[in-house]
């Protein structure tokens, strides 16, 4: 997950990589790290979503696309709802800080 973030990703071939069946592997990392695989994967990718904003020239667009949204539409809105702001507030607040 982490080596390949934003590969097409499901819980299955997650588990297929552990040797578990899908429910043990989705209760068994569900237990240990406190959140579903999809959700924690999902958070990742938003993480380092932020991260390309600060610290590139990529768009909103762009990095909506690098980071595996369909839209930047879809992007914004997922990024809202994990961040509290839109992601073109953190492009705003760089810009004004440089």
């Amino acid at each position: 997950m982490h080596a390949d973030p934003f590969r097409h990703w499901t819980v299955q071939s997650f588990a297929k990589i552990a040797g578990m069946s899908r429910s043990i592997f989705a209760e068994r990392f569900t237990r240990t790290v406190g959140e579903s695989p999809l959700r924690y994967l999902s958070r990742w990718r938003l993480t380092l979503a932020a991260d390309q904003l600060r610290s590139s020239g990529l768009n909103v667009t762009e990095v909506a696309y690098r980071s595996g949204y369909a839209s930047d539409a879809a992007f914004s809105r997922a990024f809202k709802a994990h961040f509290g702001y839109a992601p073109s507030e953190l492009k705003n607040r760089q810009a004004t800080h440089s």
